[in-house]
């Protein structure tokens, strides 16, 4: 028996629309899980990726900007064995200069959101008798203080420990809940670091590996923390980084 095999298991992928989230949904297909894709655009490319791989695919609209979603997306959803909170926004400013509106926008999406919608996939797995997996994607940010992002390296502080404490609470109920906290990666939200060219020289010159991570380079991770393999494994977040926090 395959530990890695995740055939008959569905996934919840929150933001899998882009980036690392459809890198995680594509590589959990892979692996054999059916995927549920969470996000404010229709996840076209995620679509077809996972179709072809012979998986099956639901699209759920919804804004996880705020919790007022959480129950449709639960309901629409049905039974999943697996949840993904990989949605995420960011905002940037001189910490001088931050505003109430950009705080609470990223505090909302990256961490209160997460956590609701982990509560309300736990109780449909408690209420059902089974366990199952929650993946919160954290950040290097939830090890380290960066510049310039007070509410976002807030929230993913927040993540990690919301990470362990959940962990804490429900792997007696047979639910493991563990993060990944991507290093510097090649997405959307960091097209403004690597088109500064002196921050992306720096940033280069800290990875070990020499180079930006590509997002596929998370599904491995993904899929171990999805399955058998890692039944044993909670509380913890996994750095995919290139050896950024080594250095």
């Amino acid at each position: 028996m395959n530990p890695f095999d995740l055939s008959g298991r569905a996934a919840l992928v929150t933001g899998a629309n882009t980036g690392l989230g459809r890198a995680i949904a594509v590589g959990l297909a892979r692996a054999g899980a059916d995927i549920v894709a969470v996000g404010r655009s229709a996840p076209i490319e995620t679509e077809a990726l996972v179709r072809d791989l012979g998986r099956g695919f639901k699209a759920i609209s919804a804004d996880l900007g705020s919790t007022a979603p959480i129950p449709s997306v639960v309901e629409q959803a049905g039974p999943v064995d697996i949840l993904v909170n990989n949605a995420g926004t960011i905002r940037r400013a001189d910490s001088l200069d931050f505003t109430e509106e950009d705080w609470d926008a990223v505090m909302d999406t990256n961490l209160k959101t997460a956590f609701f919608l982990s509560q309300a996939v736990a109780k449909t797995w408690v209420a059902a008798g089974q366990g199952g997996r929650i993946i919160n994607i954290c950040s290097m940010l939830s090890f380290q203080g960066g510049i310039r992002v007070p509410s976002y390296t807030a929230s993913k502080s927040g993540l990690a420990g919301l990470t362990k404490l959940l962990a804490c609470e429900w792997a007696s109920k047979g639910i493991n809940v563990n993060g990944i906290a991507p290093g510097y990666f090649s997405t959307n939200n960091t097209e403004a670091l690597r088109a500064d060219e002196t921050r992306n020289r720096d940033i280069l010159a800290r990875i070990p590996a020499g180079r930006w991570g590509d997002p596929s380079d998370l599904a491995g991770a993904a899929v171990f923390l999805s399955s058998d393999a890692s039944a044993y494994v909670h509380g913890t977040v996994l750095a995919v980084d290139g050896g950024w926090l080594a250095r």
